[in-house]
């Protein structure tokens, strides 16, 4: 939405930099893992191991242990969240999170309505909670349960139903680095041994995800977080805030709200490479993403619905990796200078030797025989077939 107030104009290298600061890719943060999730209001977690490597990217001194043993002593927890995609959490944001987006979840069941004829869906929560808190059930232990007493409803729509109606954990081991297990569901609170306190006022526990979101994505429009939450009409909530916010607008006139004592670095601070996982949340959480992608490469991340993993070269999206034991495939969108390959093999030997410590005795793949130590295989080749 344009603005019909001039404000103080943020150019987009100006806008890219201002984010990279509160996603922690300018420099490492020295902050601890259960920090940086709470900061970052989650991780995008829809395959397992994306997590971890967003830590890695921005947290000095990262290792998976760490939000490994988060994980298991429950610390986070996976759950359906913004956008209906898969997040880490803290468990407090978990637990007032999911009913900040439980709106968008019931308009979600909506589109189902078709396979829902009959259902009673307040009767389907309680029974799908009923048997998760027994015990964790899998997605399709849910469905054929429910099946039972709608036999004539759609599998599917009761599935999603199931989802979107109860506040749904993926327990451990799944999720747990190094572990691997079947996704097997209970309600967070059972997971947790705690239920969200409702908020003595209605507006707050958006207005404090607002000004969170701003500390962590910002400086953003309505529109960016919404974007960012699947919800709408979160307006009124900016306009409650404004008087105490930071006001710009972007070079097509966008209104941009923000933290008034924010980090909005220079334009030309150095912003160095760094290997991000697919699904990373810098990369969806803006409506209007040239901050991040430029309009030439947009596109560039996906392959039909899937995304890969992507890598910033001076804070912009500049490529693809993939990585196969200790051997790192880098594809370039354009050329790089000799300098800057260099800095893309450093930083990408010391991600593959970081977060595959421990997976491989002996001399690892990718080194020549009489080079043992001499760090992870890293090339330049095409990714995309």
């Amino acid at each position: 939405m344009a603005s019909r107030t001039t404000h103080p104009v943020l150019g987009t290298r100006a806008l890219n930099r201002a984010t990279l600061a509160r996603q922690l890719l300018l420099s490492r943060a020295e902050m601890s893992a259960r920090d940086a999730v709470a900061h970052l209001l989650g991780l995008q977690a829809q395959n397992a191991k994306p997590p971890y490597f967003q830590l890695h990217a921005r947290l000095a001194g990262f290792r998976p242990a760490e939000l490994a043993g988060l994980m298991e002593s429950r610390e986070v927890v996976r759950m359906v969240t913004m956008r209906s995609t898969i997040h880490t959490h803290t468990a407090h944001d978990a637990l007032t999170l999911r009913p900040l987006v439980q709106p968008a979840r019931d308009r979600e069941v909506a589109y189902f309505r078709k396979g829902l004829v009959g259902v009673d869906l307040d009767r389907l929560a309680e029974r799908a909670r009923a048997f998760v808190e027994n015990e964790p059930r899998s997605m399709g232990e849910i469905r054929e349960e429910l099946l039972r007493e709608w036999p004539d409803a759609d599998p599917q729509s009761l599935s999603v139903a199931a989802r979107c109606r109860l506040p749904l954990v993926q327990v451990t081991p799944r999720g747990v680095w190094g572990r691997s297990g079947q996704v097997r569901l209970t309600t967070v609170d059972n997971w947790l041994g705690r239920a969200a306190q409702p908020a003595r006022d209605a507006a707050q526990p958006v207005d404090e995800v607002v000004l969170r979101y701003l500390a962590a994505f910002g400086p953003a429009s309505v529109k960016d977080m919404q974007t960012w939450a699947g919800l709408t009409r979160l307006r009124e909530a900016f306009e409650r805030l404004r008087p105490g916010l930071a006001v710009f607008q972007d070079e097509n006139g966008v209104e941009l709200f923000d933290l008034p004592d924010a980090p909005r670095p220079d334009a030309d601070t150095p912003a160095p490479p760094r290997f991000l996982p697919e699904f990373d949340n810098l990369l969806l959480s803006h409506a209007d993403r040239t901050r991040v992608v430029a309009p030439e490469v947009k596109g560039r991340s996906w392959t039909g619905n899937q995304a890969h993993r992507t890598l910033l070269v001076d804070g912009f999206l500049a490529g693809l990796w993939k990585l196969e034991g200790q051997e790192l495939t880098v594809e370039l969108f354009g050329r790089v200078s000799k300098s800057v390959k260099e800095e893309i093999v450093a930083e990408g030997r010391l991600m593959v030797e970081e977060m595959t410590e421990g997976e491989k005795e002996g001399e690892k793949e990718g080194e020549k025989e009489g080079e043992k130590g001499a760090g992870a295989g890293v090339r330049f080749g095409a990714i995309r077939s």
